[in-house]
Parts: C-alpha cells; sequence; structure tokens
C-alpha cells in the first residue's frame, strides 16, 4: 500500500512539479506569445474605446485557445507582464493572469483566467472518496460594477470581483491571500486583500471570513483613497505580516471623513499578522527596520484633486 501511494505521489509530482517544456512546445508557445504580444498593444494603446474593446475580443480569444492546454502553466509569458499580471501561488498550485482596459470615463474593465492543478475530491460511496489530481482553467467574468459592497461579496469565477492580482501569498493550509488593485475612477483608486478557496469539486471562490478587523466583518478587506498618491500593501516575509500605510484624510476637517478622494497615506502603518487561521489587525506599528524606498509613500494634496464636492 506505501508502495502504490509513493508511486501515486511521485506521478503527481512528475506532472505538475517538475515537467519541463520541450523545445518544439517552448516555439508553438512562443509564436503564440507573439501574437499575444501583437494584439495587446492596440488593447492597452489605442486612443478610442471602441478600437480596444474589440482587439481585448481577440486577446481573450486567443489567452482562451492557449490556456486550454495544460502545459501553458509551464510558459512563462515574460514579454507581456508589462500590462498583464500573471501570478503564481508559492506553492505552484495556480496561476492567476489579469489584466485591465480603461474606460473613456476613467474607470475600468477587468478579465483573467485562472490556471488550476486541481485536487478533487469524488465520492465513490456511502462512505468511500478518492482524490484526483488535474488541470483546469476558468476564465474570469468580472461582475464588479453590481456589486455595492466589495467586502462581503463572495463569489466564483462568473461573478468575480474585478482587480488585478499582484501576489499571492499561502497563508493556511485551507486558504490563499491575493494582493490586488483597482483603478476604480477618476478621483480614487482601491487596493484589496482578496481570499481564494478552493471547493472539493476544485471550483475557486474568492471571498473568506477570515480577518479580525475593527469595525468589519469582511470577506476581503479594501482601502480606497485617492487617485493622485500611492499607498504601501504588500507582505514581509520575515515578520509574516500584511503590512500597509495607514490611511486618513489630508486635513483634520471632519467633514472630509469617508470622502476618499482626500484621503491617504499619515506616515503610519498597520498590519494583519497570521493568527490561528486568521488575518489579526495590528495597528500602528513599528517598521523603521523593514521599510524601504517603495513605502515613502506621500500624502494627497488637496490643491491637485478634483472632489466630488467641497466641504463646507
Amino acid at each position: 500500500m506505501r508502495i502504490i501511494l509513493f508511486t501515486l505521489f511521485v506521478l503527481v509530482i512528475s506532472q505538475f512539479g517538475f515537467a519541463q517544456l520541450t523545445e518544439s512546445d517552448t516555439k508553438y508557445f512562443s509564436e503564440l506569445e507573439d501574437s499575444l504580444k501583437h494584439i495587446k498593444e492596440k488593447v492597452f494603446y489605442s486612443k478610442k474605446e471602441s478600437n480596444r474593446v474589440e482587439a481585448n475580443k481577440q486577446f481573450l480569444a486567443l489567452w482562451n485557445f492557449i490556456l486550454k492546454d495544460e502545459k501553458s502553466i509551464l510558459y512563462p509569458f515574460d514579454s507581456l507582464k508589462k500590462d498583464v499580471a500573471l501570478v503564481f501561488s508559492p506553492d505552484k498550485k495556480f496561476r492567476i493572469i489579469t489584466w485591465d482596459m480603461r474606460k473613456e470615463d476613467q474607470t475600468y474593465y477587468y478579465f483573467g483566467f485562472i490556471q488550476v492543478n486541481n485536487s478533487k475530491t469524488i465520492k465513490k460511496g456511502l462512505f468511500k472518496k478518492e482524490i484526483t489530481s488535474q488541470y483546469e482553467v476558468y476564465q474570469l467574468l468580472d461582475k464588479s460594477g453590481n456589486v455595492k459592497t466589495p467586502e462581503n461579496y463572495l463569489a466564483d469565477p462568473s461573478k468575480w470581483f474585478g482587480m488585478l492580482y499582484v501576489d499571492v501569498i499561502k497563508s493556511d493550509d485551507d486558504f490563499y491571500t491575493l494582493i490586488g488593485w483597482d483603478g476604480n475612477d477618476k478621483l480614487t483608486q482601491r487596493k484589496f486583500i482578496d481570499i481564494l478557496t478552493f471547493k472539493p469539486d476544485g471550483t475557486p471562490i474568492f471571498g473568506k471570513d477570515v480577518f479580525k478587523f475593527p469595525g468589519k466583518f469582511a470577506k476581503r478587506v479594501m482601502f480606497e483613497y485617492a487617485s493622485e498618491v500611492s499607498m504601501s500593501l504588500k507582505y514581509n516575509a520575515n515578520r509574516k505580516q500584511i503590512i500597509f500605510s495607514h490611511l486618513a484624510p489630508n486635513t483634520p476637517d471632519p467633514t472630509l471623513e469617508g470622502q476618499f478622494q482626500y484621503y491617504g497615506p499619515d506616515g503610519s502603518f498597520d498590519a494583519l499578522s497570521m493568527k490561528k487561521g486568521n488575518w489579526v489587525y495590528e495597528p500602528a506599528i513599528d517598521i523603521r527596520k523593514d521599510k524601504d524606498k517603495s513605502d515613502n509613500v506621500k500624502k494627497p494634496e488637496p490643491e491637485k484633486q478634483t472632489p466630488i464636492y467641497k466641504p463646507k
């Protein structure tokens, strides 16, 4: 029995962990990558929105064709990374591919796929289950325009809350943590700490109640702030924390509370620490020994912003 289990383990590892592309495979995917690269210039840089939309239809169709081939998960698509986010989970279980397309009103469409080396639990009787491994790909369909409360939203790929994913953290045996960005609109932008789990049948699910955060019962955490400024949000592997800029209005005027076009980093930092399977909020942490240049974010400048209205 041990020999059989070990053999199955080796087969799974060889299929997903140490498989390599042949020279002909690499040539094949390189040619497809060139086609993607040609189309993406129109998707991201055409001046007319109608041209970007039409080019994106071709871009989506070609990605869909390419990713049906399970070997595609081994190809890096490096030349696309300027405009397309391609991020692997640390354990190589999945790769998530996302990109945005700017609208003329300065809001965004989001598109993507998730490639998964899935482990499925299949019932074989009343008390018997079997675990199988196979490659699957899911297209991510952005439904964020219909979502009023992003932090409480739970969805599968067909009802995805669209964003660009820039990092994946293997947080716990039961879930992955994703760092994402959303351009939102001309006044504000947003960053997210999202959660990804997989159902027993392998279906990806976005959002999970794992946050211990003051005043929130969130399935993902959202930070909204002025479009002209930047905030730091990153995982610190040494501290095993997600560290982020504390956001606040640029002046102590109480009428600015909740008007996020006036929000930006105030120079302090908070964190989420993993404790017993939950991300637990820790305010006002000291990061002087861990700070890098990207943490030198600036507060928003009121004279350079276009507010929804001017508070009296």
